[in-house]
């Protein structure tokens, strides 16, 4: 398949009441395990690359490298891949998108989060990014799906999520009119604020597979388009890497 053809598969899996569920890969052999376990689609966790690759998360790892492992990782399988590319490593609309189209990627995240500035971006200047990318993309033919992520709730774990959910929606729906595919409310966990974002939105949400988040089937019947793993997966491994070395006689 072609990287259009990846393009339009991975557009069309985002389907409302049916999530694409995404167990996010960190490099070649945990995306041919996704793969071999029957998703069609390979997703990248930022967090997991870098610290792969020996940087912390946060667009602390050079985004040549960063970027480099999504490309590895697009050569290496034979299904769609979407790049976590936080929030873009500073690079402009026209770069970001070459780099992502000569990475093979299918689709990236791009997170509202000004990590340099320790907040988040105003709604409107993401909103005008987003904007951008989707028309550089649309210049180069290419059908990059983008999923647009908002850190409201990353930002305020400690507050009720209901009341979030009003700010996360506006944002949510600024960044879907500006050409995102799906917005992706991180750390929205709670089912009457997850039903509430979803109604108010109006469009494709991601939500982030938490231990204390709803089924898959109940995220399907609130209407979620696309589940995925962040992290965990990536954590948990790693948690078993150092039990399994801790019984390793010495």
């Amino acid at each position: 398949m072609t990287l259009a053809d990846h393009c339009a598969r991975l557009r069309a899996l985002h389907v409302p009441g049916d999530p694409l569920v995404l167990p996010n890969a960190w490099d070649v052999a945990s995306a041919r395990a996704v793969v071999a376990a029957g998703f069609p689609v390979v997703a990248t966790t930022s967090s997991g690359v870098a610290q792969a690759l020996g940087y912390e998360d946060e667009e602390n790892g050079p985004p040549e490298e960063m970027l480099a492992v999504g490309a590895r990782i697009a050569r290496a399988v034979d299904v769609p891949v979407t790049v976590d590319a936080e929030a873009g490593y500073g690079m402009g609309p026209g770069d970001l998108v070459e780099a992502l189209s000569g990475a093979g990627a299918a689709g990236c995240n791009l997170e509202d989060s000004d990590h340099a500035a320790g907040r988040i971006t105003e709604i409107n200047t993401q909103a005008e990014r987003l904007a951008a990318i989707r028309a550089a993309a649309d210049d180069r033919g290419f059908g990059l799906v983008i999923n647009a992520r908002v850190d409201v709730f990353l930002r305020d774990r400690e507050r009720p999520q209901m009341e979030l959910v009003d700010e996360a929606a506006s944002r949510a729906r600024a960044y879907l009119e500006a050409g995102a595919d799906c917005v992706y409310p991180i750390f929205l966990g709670q089912r009457d604020a997850i039903a509430a974002f979803v109604d108010a939105t109006r469009g494709p949400v991601n939500i982030l597979g938490l231990p204390t988040a709803p089924s898959r089937d109940e995220l399907a019947g609130l209407g979620v388009a696309r589940i995925s793993y962040g992290s965990l997966l990536h954590s948990q491994t790693m948690e078993h890497l150092a039990t399994l070395l801790v019984e390793i006689p010495r």
